[in-house]
């Protein structure tokens, strides 16, 4: 039981910050279900440790910058932004589109970097803030669902509310269980996940998986998104390439499994040889080719 408080502690700070605003106290105990007075001391005890604060007019609370100061020091240490940003970087110049990177968090995909490549004209932009990856309507959950389990692809999808308010998402989204099936089952013949008006209307997007290594288990996924008046089967087809060798190249690279031997690891990297798909640039730079 002495790890209970610990939970709690957790799930307040889980609470606020998916609110991303200061609440009042009788409402952080009823959304948790917990007793006012254990959540007095709870938020006292995060005050006191500087990861909550109390406003002092309203008495409501929040959370301080500790946790996103924290954040974006994990972010850095896992050398997602020296190695993935650049190739992110390639992947949106060399097909014009928006390229994002979520990583496999426990049963959930998250963003966490994205590319711009459109310069002009129309142009893709998410249109949620959302950090967390809807599975079943997008290319990057597809991608992922398609190397689990099929019983566990189904029971994460149910868990996180899948098929629920299908009016959020596109006219094409899945509804149900057998639409899964037969979407993974399409998706892992492909080789990687692909919608089409499923997640926002009027995108269509492609991902791959990244793997922890060739060979291990899928760390997390890469996408191309874009209008779907431009993104015709025809121009999918052109990307797949490329999306899965940037997704290869980065499981050959991922930072989080090499950790912090990461930099020596990084340094052999320079000087290989092109890979297929690819050319040297004037940098001495792989470069991802467009065709």
């Amino acid at each position: 039981m002495t790890h209970v408080p610990a939970e709690r502690c957790l799930s307040i700070i889980q609470l606020l910050a998916d609110s991303a605003a200061d609440m009042p106290l009788g409402e952080i105990a009823e959304r948790l279900n917990l007793p006012k007075s254990g959540a007095h001391r709870l938020l006292t005890t995060l005050v006191e440790e500087g990861w909550a604060k109390k406003d002092a007019q309203t008495g409501f609370y929040g959370l301080t910058m500790r946790l996103v100061i924290l954040g974006q020091r994990f972010y850095v240490a896992s050398g997602i932004p020296d190695i993935c940003q650049p190739l992110l970087d390639q992947l949106a110049a060399a097909s014009r589109e928006f390229v994002r990177l979520a990583v496999v968090d426990s049963n959930a995909l998250v963003w966490v970097a994205q590319a711009q490549g459109a310069r002009a004209g129309l142009m893709y932009q998410p249109s949620t803030a959302a950090a967390t990856v809807p599975l079943h309507a997008t290319a990057s959950g597809k991608a992922w669902l398609s190397t689990l389990p099929l019983d566990r692809a189904i029971e994460i999808v149910l868990a996180t509310g899948g098929f629920e308010n299908a009016e959020a998402y596109g006219p094409n989204v899945m509804r149900s269980v057998a639409e899964l099936i037969e979407e993974l089952a399409a998706t892992a013949a492909r080789g990687y996940g692909r919608v089409m008006n499923e997640a926002e209307p009027g995108v269509t997007a492609l991902a791959a998986v990244i793997r922890s290594g060739s060979t291990g288990p899928v760390a997390a996924t890469v996408s191309i998104a874009g209008p779907s008046v431009r993104m015709t089967d025809a121009r999918v087809q052109d990307l797949a390439p490329l999306v899965t060798a940037c997704a290869a190249e980065l499981s050959d690279l991922w930072p989080l499994r090499l950790g912090t031997d990461y930099p020596p690891n990084a340094e052999r990297t320079r000087g290989r040889a092109p890979q297929p798909g690819r050319e040297e640039g004037e940098d001495g730079r792989q470069r991802l080719r467009a065709g």
